[in-house]
Order: structure tokens, then sequence, then C-alpha cells
């Protein structure tokens, strides 16, 4: 048989009565709209019920369909060892319920294989998305997305939608990430991926809220925020790596990077300077020595800024790697010292008992000149993204034009090289 483009997962668990009419239904709608070869697995996990019996009578009555059993409970285990067996380069899932309008699942998978995307979701929040559910449930979505927007930066709209699609490549990378292996998996995958760079597409859908479902939503609610902390931890303490993930497959766009960096640091650099000065203005009242003054102010100052240009300008959180950053930050202090003095050594020079308004204006004008030097040091020595490092990264609006193979063994299909927009 044809190694399959796409492999549909569909995870199961005592779905005797629902599992039939899923998947006949799902084979039908691949068929009449899906050009390549493709398979559907059926991932059992534990079922008690004869499941089992009904998915394995599927495989028998229809070519391209897999039953895969596991004996262990969770809709994330499942996914997460089907995914990392499958030999599809494009992968994806969908709940048995079919709460999600097929129609969807092309617009779901064609940019992961146009290579537009690493990931993409179904959204049901999503501009021209209709939605059909129960007003508990719609609350509970939209607050479970703002304590993600919150606490992890989210910036996808709909985490837990039962729709989903990922490159092979991909799922290789952050699959062994993923340590929840019930219903938080879509999440904590989608925080990953986006911590490393990828890009995730929205598709907008239609859904119909399944009166049947067995979810308890209240419980997984809470489960989740659970997970939320857990990844929280992750992130901030380093443990997760998603910068030697963002490294090996992230998608980076230099200019908005740059551009992006030079803005925020512009900002901290304002915020800093504000206080060197201010700090050196009211210890040049006080100090015998206006050396002294601006030693100790820009002292401050540059801890501070480096601090400051570390978590927001740099996206590095964590505790792992802050001193050296702060010991690299003091070795450029030294330079930015030396032409601040320099700066004040010429004025005294020139005046001898300058005021201290006047003073103050010429370390001004050597902090200014020493702004462009410490940049280039901060993003090519101090914060140079690297696996010590957890590493906020944006996801951009476009990439550069590159041909991206799909796996990794190239043969003539016109899916399996593609040119990225």
């Amino acid at each position: 048989m044809t190694a399959p483009v796409l492999d549909v997962v569909v995870p199961v668990h005592n779905e005797q009565h629902t599992v039939a009419a899923c998947v006949r239904r799902l084979h039908a709608h691949l068929v009449h709209t899906f050009p390549y070869p493709f398979r559907i697995t059926v991932a059992d996990n534990a079922s008690t019920d004869a499941t089992v019996a009904v998915a394995s009578a599927l495989v028998a009555e229809l070519p391209g369909v897999a039953l895969a059993q596991l004996p262990q409970k969770g809709r994330g285990r499942a996914l997460k060892q089907v995914w990392l067996e499958s030999d599809a380069p494009i992968l994806a899932y969908l709940d048995v319920d079919l709460s999600t309008d097929l129609d969807a699942l092309w617009p779901l998978v064609a940019p992961l294989m146009s290579g537009h995307s690493d990931l993409a979701i179904g959204s049901r929040l999503a501009r021209g998305s209709r939605v059909v559910r129960g007003a508990k449930r719609e609350v509970i979505s939209r607050c479970y997305n703002l304590v993600l927007q919150g606490a992890l930066g989210a910036r996808f709209t709909d985490a837990q939608c039962g729709f989903k699609a990922i490159r092979a490549d991909v799922a290789a990378e952050l699959l062994p990430l993923v340590e929840d292996p019930t219903w938080f998996f879509d999440t904590e995958l989608l925080v990953l991926a986006q911590r490393s760079g990828l890009r995730i597409h929205e598709v907008p859908v239609d859904w119909f809220d399944d009166p049947d479902s067995r979810v308890d939503v209240v419980g997984t609610a809470l489960d989740d925020l659970r997970g939320v902390l857990r990844v929280r931890r992750g992130l901030a303490s380093g443990r997760l790596p998603v910068a030697e993930v963002a490294a090996r497959i992230g998608r980076h766009h230099p200019t908005s990077g740059t551009w992006r960096q030079v803005s925020r640091f512009a900002a901290v650099g304002v915020v800093s300077t504000a206080l060197h000065l201010g700090l050196f203005a009211l210890f040049a009242a006080t100090l015998a020595s206006t050396q002294t003054a601006n030693l100790v102010a820009l002292l401050v100052a540059t801890v501070a800024n480096t601090a400051l240009n570390r978590r927001w300008t740099f996206g590095i959180r964590g505790g792992l790697g802050r001193l050296r950053s702060q010991a690299q930050g003091l070795a450029v202090f030294g330079v930015t010292w030396s032409l601040t003095a320099g700066a004040l050594g010429l004025l005294h020079l020139w005046v001898a008992a300058p005021s201290p308004l006047v003073a103050t204006g010429a370390v001004a004008l050597a902090t200014v000149a020493s702004t462009a030097l410490r940049f280039v040091a901060m993003r090519t020595w101090i914060f140079r993204p690297g696996p010590q490092y957890s590493v906020r990264t944006n996801v951009p609006s476009s990439s550069s034009n590159t041909t991206t193979p799909v796996q990794s063994n190239p043969s003539t299909e016109p899916w399996q090289t593609v040119t990225s927009p």
C-alpha cells in the first residue's frame, strides 16, 4: 500500500455506539475530497466495551483504516504514541463525536502540506466560525483562553477544540516535551510550539456541541489550570528546552525580530537612562566627587537595564544564566563607564567647577553614544539565543522563500517538496 500523506487519528474510549458512524463518515469524506493517500487510525485507549471489536470490523471493511490499542486511558497519551509511530508526513486528529464540520479538514491540513505552517488548529473563537453550544461551556472556554493569554502569553484563540493537525517533523521535536497524557495535551503542545517560534494556523470551524458528551468540564478545567502552572514553572526555570527546538526548527524573521528588539531596547534605555541620570543628579549633590556619583548611579542603572532587556527585549525566561548575563552586562558597563568618565574628565578640563546640570548633560551625551554598542553586545553576545536559555519568540507573519522538505524521503509527489510563501 502507498504510504499515507495524511494520518487522521480518532481517539476513543468506550465508544462502541459512535465509532463506526464516525469512521465511515470520515472515510467517505476523505475519499471524495482528499486527493492523496490517507489513513484513519482508531486509537483505542483502554476501552472496556465492544469498541475494539467494532473498530476491528472497520479495519477489515474499509481500506486505509487502522487500529491502535493502548492499555492506558488518556487522549493525549494515545495521540502522542500514534503520532510518533506514524509514517505519514501530516498528522491530524478529531474527536469521535464529529462536533467539527468535516468541511474544515482540507483547510486544516493544506497549510501544512504547502509548508506555510507547522501546526493547524480548528478555532471556535476565530472570526467566521459558527458555534452551537451551551452557555456554561462557552463561558468556561473563553475564560480558559484568557487564562492562557495572561499566564502563558498564548496568541492562539482556542486551545481545546478537538480538531488539530501537525507536521510529522515538528511532532517529533515537540511531543517528547509534552507531559500531560489527558486533555491538557493540546494546550501544552500549542504553548511549546509558540515558544519555539513555530507558525500556528487557525481555521474557523462550524462546531456543534455534542449533547451526549461525557467530558467533566469543571474537572477538566481544574486539571488544565494545574497544567498551566506546571508549564509556566517549566518555562520560567528553563526546564523546557524550547530554545533548542527553536534553533533546530523554529521560524525566525531577522528583520522583524531586529526592529522589535530595537524598539523594546529603546524603551528600556529611556527608563534606565532616566534612572541613571536621576541617581547621578542626586548623588552629585551629596557626594564630593562627580566621578563617584556617576559610577554608583551607572552601576545601579546597568543592573536594572540588563534585567529588563533580558526578560522583555530578548524574551529570556528562567533563572538559568541570569548571573552570567549580569556579569556580561557589567563588562559592557565598564565600556559605558569609561565613555561617561571620559566625558566628565574632558568637561573638567574645560570648566573648573561645572554645575550639576552641565555635568548631567555631559553624562547624557556619553550615554547616548554608548547605546548602539550596548545593543550590539546584548544581541550578539549577552543574550544570543542558545540552549541555556528559554526564549520567548513571536510567530512571524511571513517567512522567506525557501524550499522545505515535508518528509525525509523525497519523491515525485508534488506535496513532498514545497516553497514557503
